[in-house]
């Protein structure tokens, strides 16, 4: 049966999401045990509250580390809305700036909107290839957010150029104190042209403000909005994530595929 582990960390709906998930018929547990994490088909990291709370609580588990490790080995890790919104670099969050994971360019700041937070049903803009939106990308989700990204590496040429995702793994690793032997190995293919390839990213658009509302870039997938809290389209994205831990990304995703 595919396991997959909801990190405990203190901050997020975890039981929602072990739920959704067991509706699956997969074998979804509640833990922070780094181990049990790292031997999991799937990682779930879900997130509620503010930015720079749910990074101390991440760390305070060693939830970063555990991340950085599975993805240094191709291993699925899936972010939920704050859960997403820690992969990038830095939150903007009551007048100062929290650095996050890294993992994806970009900076989280406050919605441009009449009212906030976005709490409600919205439409995305899925890109062409998705496959974590894959037979939904015409349904509404769940949104309940006051902040976003606005911008990723992606198909939004105003954006740029960025170093891909495994890049960036093998530069947070380099910059930790301890390096474990999977961020050598991450090191070394890349070193060697090998790369998770081109991020998917998803839009979505409240007030004055176009934000990321999923990515997916070889083992990490996000959402900003709630899956667990979307019905039947939240629960076909959860299904088609699923399906992809039958087996580790590596270093060798393409774009599409």
């Amino acid at each position: 049966m595919t396991r997959i582990q909801v990190l405990d960390y203190g901050f997020g709906n975890v039981r929602s999401m072990v739920h959704a998930l067991s509706q699956l018929g997969v074998d979804a547990q509640i833990s922070a045990d780094p181990d049990l994490a790292m031997k999991a088909d799937g990682l779930v990291i879900p997130g509620v509250g503010a930015y720079g709370a749910c990074m101390a609580g991440l760390r305070a588990v060693g939830g970063d580390r555990i991340i950085l490790d599975r993805l240094a080995q191709g291993l699925p890790v899936l972010g939920v809305c704050i859960g997403l919104q820690v992969m990038f670099q830095f939150g903007d969050e009551d007048g100062h700036s929290e650095p996050g994971l890294g993992l994806i360019p970009g900076r989280v700041t406050k919605l441009d909107a009449d009212v906030v937070p976005h709490m409600g049903w919205d439409h995305v803009q899925a890109p062409q290839g998705t496959r974590l939106l894959a037979g939904v990308q015409d349904q509404r989700f769940y949104f309940v957010h006051s902040y976003a990204a606005m911008a990723a590496k992606g198909d939004d040429r105003s954006v740029g150029t960025q170093p891909d995702l495994s890049l960036r793994v093998s530069a947070l690793n380099r910059t930790s104190d301890s390096q474990p032997r999977s961020a050598q190995s991450v090191s070394e293919k890349i070193s060697q042209g090998a790369s998770f390839g081109e991020p998917l990213v998803t839009w979505a658009t409240y007030g004055r403000s176009r934000f990321v509302a999923a990515y997916e870039c070889g083992p990490l997938s996000a959402t900003q909005f709630h899956p667990e809290k979307s019905g039947q389209a939240g629960a076909r994205l959860l299904t088609n994530w699923v399906r992809t831990l039958s087996g580790a990304f590596g270093l060798s995703c393409e774009k599409g595929e």
